[in-house]
């Protein structure tokens, strides 16, 4: 399909009302969120000008992201309700193009933000949200929140790790115990009352260990050593993770983790996986906000703009709603994550049908 200049007023149109609305609530946001926050900064000491050149700048893209649903509708809600208000949908419509017709340059348009979108949610929020999260640890969080105790973790089927208590800051923990079964059977354990962690060599340094290897006849065997350095299949960084940062790993990382979480037989491997699913699901349920915001704005209607507003309003909550609810039921595994990402765009499909073919009445 050729563009022509009425094509490229709409999306011009749809894009320059997007990026004014992105602004004036990235704005809004940010405001109040510095408010709330200010005791926070003061008592850490954070400097000025990495709160606005660090943790905010980097904080843009994860509002974008959240909130981009929201921006789009509202957009071709607005802008095409100013249209139809102005006859120029009817105008359209008596020059020969149908409501299908006037629909390619807001599809064209929400394929970009679409992909804007994917490219957000994989790779820029995961490079920028690092940062974010750094800045959180230095200035944010307390000195306790990097360090944890009581911890047990199954490395590998077969292969359990508890320690008593690690610290971040110094890197360095107490009281790790490493245990191996061979089905029901301990096969060995591996005890260290100090246990350090190198991050240049990317290993750990356990101090006073004992190992015990327990023989099939019911002896054990009993070795007592100073030190040894060990390759255990765990980074310290994991013990911090914290489930609400999961946007700050991409694509690559994500797999990876899953792949991880599901070796160790965690349960964290439904939240991941929905993650990962919804970074594909969220894109295209731009196409379907668009169909259902032209829809709803491109009638002239006596009650004017505030009407479609409405009208429109009311659907995105609803649309919001049944994300957040069935993607609640993804993190919980109680519904395939796959299918719970899916589900609000399957269910709101017919709905998009609907409005669309109402407004070609």
């Amino acid at each position: 399909m050729r563009f022509t200049k009425l094509d490229r007023y709409i999306a011009s149109t749809f894009l320059k009302t997007f990026f004014v609305t992105v602004a004036l609530f990235v704005i809004i946001i940010m405001v109040f969120d510095f408010a709330e926050k200010l005791d926070d900064f003061m008592e850490k000491s954070a400097p000025i000008e990495q709160i606005f050149s660090v943790y905010y700048l980097n904080f843009i893209p994860t509002l974008l992201n959240t909130y981009s649903p929201i921006f789009i509708f509202i957009s071709v809600l607005y802008f095409t309700s100013r249209l139809a208000s102005r006859t120029e949908i009817i105008a359209m419509l008596s020059g020969g193009w149908s409501l299908r017709r006037i629909l390619m340059p807001y599809m064209a348009t929400a394929a970009l933000l679409a992909f804007f979108s994917y490219l957000l949610n994989s790779w820029i929020i995961p490079i920028t949200d690092k940062k974010r999260v750094k800045f959180e640890n230095t200035y944010m969080r307390d000195y306790y929140s990097q360090a944890t105790s009581t911890i047990f973790r199954q490395l590998k089927p077969g292969v359990n790790m508890y320690m008593e208590y690690f610290n971040n800051n110094d890197s360095s923990g107490i009281g790790v115990t490493l245990e191996e079964y061979q089905g029901k059977n301990l096969k060995s354990t591996l005890f260290g009352r100090f246990i350090r962690w190198s991050p240049q060599v990317k290993k750990w340094q356990l101090e006073m260990v004992q190992q015990r290897v327990f023989l099939p006849n019911g002896n054990q065997v009993v070795k007592n050593m100073n030190s040894i350095d060990t390759l255990i299949d765990f980074n310290p960084e994991d013990f911090f993770f914290r489930l609400e940062d999961v946007q700050s790993l991409n694509q690559n990382e994500m797999r990876k983790m899953i792949a991880k979480e599901k070796l160790r037989g965690s349960s964290n491997v439904d939240l991941l996986q929905t993650e990962l699913y919804r970074r594909y699901a969220s894109p295209f349920s731009t196409f379907i906000l668009v169909v259902i915001a032209v829809s709803v704005a491109g009638r002239k209607t006596r009650n004017g703009l505030g009407y479609s507003l409405g009208i429109g309003i009311f659907v995105i909550l609803f649309f919001l709603f049944f994300s957040k609810y069935f993607i609640s039921y993804g993190n919980r595994g109680v519904v395939w994550p796959w299918l719970a990402v899916w589900l609000p765009n399957v269910l709101f499909i017919p709905v998009a049908w609907l409005f669309y073919r109402k407004a070609q009445q």
